[in-house]
């Protein structure tokens, strides 16, 4: 448990403001040098441990611990925690420090309670009766299934949700997203990029048509040149935050002699700004907004 955890530690990011969390989250401490060292570091402090409550019973006899085991525990525990989060829609940075490209499964909701079902079940089963390894492999094999499952859901959902917006709108589809929900596995939220604009859209493959019409929703890009924008991609936090994101729409709110807020808003996770998570809002002065423009890689990046 505690090796299926640790790459977590960036958690400490947060409470340092959103600045150091967008920076942090599942990069260092989730990236490839990460995962080589975890590990060793996990083993090292469980032999430590050992030997301390040896020393603290005064066991004449050695715990039985064999390095090389804990050491494959430790790894195989380490590797499930990306594995797992990159099949949600937040994503993952495997080559960080070497690369910041954000990898998606959107596959599993983030707290899926299916998954926590079935595992946790066969956690209580193994343990309450006899026979708990075969108990353990049929968890855990139920667990795949529903996974291999939920990711040829959004595979064909990501076909099926393309071809219907097209036809209803008469625009091409040059980017989407298919995003499971909470609970619903039948259910998911579709983000598709048309060229000026991003629509939001319900999609159920249990409904004809699949598409909910009534979910369907217009969001405009909003003026990514405009100099206000540009300077406020230029902090600290509009970069980040656009590093982060995957469907960024921009909206303007004047704030008085040639101020603004800029408000960045990731349609995967909200639709309007003051939205806690998804959103930022950036004040720019006037002076900022008519500073030199940024280029396209400044937003992007």
């Amino acid at each position: 448990m505690i090796g299926a955890n640790l790459p977590d530690v960036d958690v400490v990011a947060y409470f340092l403001g959103p600045e150091a969390d967008l920076a942090f989250r599942r990069g260092w401490t989730h990236g490839l040098l990460a995962l080589l060292l975890w590990p060793f570091v996990l083993t090292g402090a469980m032999m430590l441990v050992d030997r301390m409550v040896q020393r603290a019973r005064r066991a004449t006899l050695p715990s039985g611990l064999v390095p090389s085991r804990l050491l494959l525990l430790s790894t195989i525990a380490i590797l499930s925690h990306p594995i797992l989060d990159t099949l949600n829609t937040y994503g993952m940075r495997w080559l960080m420090p070497f690369s910041g490209r954000w990898y998606y499964g959107d596959t599993l909701f983030i707290v899926d309670p299916w998954l926590w079902l079935a595992l946790g079940a066969g956690v209580m089963l193994a343990r309450a009766r006899r026979g708990g390894t075969r108990i353990a492999r049929v968890a855990l094999g139920l667990s795949l299934a529903y996974i291999v499952a939920m990711a040829a859901s959004t595979l064909a959902g990501r076909r099926a949700a393309g071809a219907e917006i097209a036809a209803i709108t008469g625009e091409p589809v040059s980017r989407l997203m298919v995003s499971p929900v909470p609970v619903n596995p039948f259910q998911r939220k579709v983000v598709v990029e048309q060229a000026e604009v991003y629509r939001t859209a319900d999609f159920r493959w249990l409904a004809t048509p699949r598409l909910a019409p009534a979910s369907l929703r217009v969001f405009p890009k909003g003026p990514a040149d405009h100099p206000a924008v540009q300077a406020a991609a230029r902090t600290t936090l509009g970069r980040r935050f656009l590093g982060w994101a995957r469907f960024p729409t921009f909206r303007l709110e004047p704030a008085g002699a040639g101020a603004f807020v800029v408000h960045i808003i990731d349609l995967r996770y909200a639709d309007q700004p003051g939205d806690q998570f998804g959103s930022v809002s950036i004040p720019v002065t006037a002076a900022a907004g008519s500073g030199p423009a940024a280029s396209q890689s400044d937003l992007t990046e």
